[in-house]
């Protein structure tokens, strides 16, 4: 037969203070109160369930400066769980969190441990820290392959250059950014691509797993002048219109210029380009264009080149409503997310894969919430099929 000890609250009490004055005595005291805890709500729900207790498993939480491995009861029939078990699940998923959160605001891993040591009380391995993070890497990777909608008004692409290593070498690699306007104005990262190399068949490739996660219908792609893009694009989604960055076009262009030439070349290449004229085409701003390489194409050959027909569709946008021109004939709106991606990689140094670089990055493009935000003046155009 059990018998029971009594003992008054004081005497319990002085009991706990003296396994606390102990060295590593907190934590022994943390130990006996939850599995204590926890084999009392057992003795409860054997009584109320009808069930028998069934040994124990163990499970590891965060102590003071170390982990601690608990004794959690089991029961035989009714596969009891203490309520306890969640809080501590709760706060295990807190701290992982946490220590993503840190490494993904721009930490390294050493100043993530640190940060995380004086919150927790103990300092973590890069390769503990590696596998903390592992239930983040699993959530950002989930959600980079996520489905998607099945129709964007507009989408654009654009690059960062990030250094990872592959192998025995470090290189900076292009990782491409492809955001989604929605047909109710919000905005969202459709996917983040590494791509080595420019290939056609390589972009044909990316837009294939875009419609395959969902997508049947694009109207407008706005993008660099990246290696075949235009042609792939088209190739998945016929019918699609294409908008060539003016912006890395006044760039290229200045580029081949003197410097003391720039300000009027500048000033002229505003002029073709103003899309704040109600009564522009494609057309009419074309021969501005022609006109701009007439006059500069004397001292500088090279601007000939850009007479090709693939440089028509740097003039794209003048096909849709002035009042949205100025969204549509960059990629801007990349180009800030590009921002917050070296600014979360540039105190790393390079990235151990490439892995690890999409995970960092997806999780910054996750959590973007101005996104969210509707644009005012796009349903201004009235060919693409908004939601009101």
């Amino acid at each position: 037969m059990k018998k029971s000890l009594h003992f008054t609250q004081e005497q319990v009490t002085k009991i706990l203070q003296s396994i606390a004055e102990e060295k590593d005595g907190f934590n022994k005291v943390l130990k006996i109160a939850l599995e204590a805890l926890m084999r009392a709500e057992r003795e409860e729900h054997n009584r109320t369930e009808s069930d028998v207790s069934n040994g124990y498993r163990f499970r590891r939480i965060f102590g003071k400066g170390k982990e601690l491995v608990l004794s959690v009861p089991r029961s035989r029939f009714k596969q009891f769980y203490p309520y306890l078990l969640a809080v501590l699940k709760e706060e295990n998923e807190e701290a992982k969190e946490l220590a993503f959160a840190l490494y993904s605001s721009g930490l390294t891993v050493k100043e993530a441990s640190k940060i995380f040591a004086r919150v927790y009380g103990k300092h973590y391995s890069t390769s503990q820290l590696s596998r903390i993070f592992q239930s983040a890497r699993k959530k950002v990777m989930q959600w980079l392959h996520r489905s998607l909608e099945p129709y964007y008004p507009i989408v654009f692409v654009d690059a960062v250059f990030i250094a990872v290593r592959r192998g025995d070498t470090v290189a900076k690699e292009a990782f491409y950014t492809i955001l989604g306007v929605r047909p109710d104005r919000t905005r969202e990262v459709l996917a983040i691509v590494n791509k080595p190399t420019e290939s056609a068949e390589g972009w044909r490739d990316i837009f294939r797993e875009l419609r395959r996660r969902g997508v049947q219908k694009i109207d407008l792609v706005v993008s660099d002048a990246l290696a075949g893009i235009e042609d792939a694009v088209a190739a998945v989604f016929p019918g699609i219109a294409h908008q060539l960055s003016v912006m890395h076009l006044k760039r290229n262009v200045l580029k081949e210029v003197r410097p003391g030439d720039k300000a009027e070349i500048a000033e002229d290449l505003e002029r073709v380009f103003n899309p704040d004229n109600p009564e522009d085409t494609p057309g009419k701003a074309w021969k501005r264009w022609e006109g701009f390489i007439e006059k500069h194409g004397k001292k500088y050959p090279r601007l000939k080149r850009m007479l090709a027909t693939r440089y028509r569709l740097y003039f794209t946008y003048f096909k849709y409503d002035y009042r949205i021109r100025r969204m549509i004939y960059t990629t801007n709106w990349i180009e800030r997310l590009n921002r917050d991606y070296r600014r979360v990689t540039r105190m790393r140094g390079a990235l151990p894969n490439i892995e690890a670089a999409l995970v960092l990055l997806g999780n910054v493009a996750m959590e973007k919430t101005a996104y969210l935000r509707k644009i005012p003046k796009l349903n201004y155009e009235k060919s693409f099929q908004w939601e009101e």
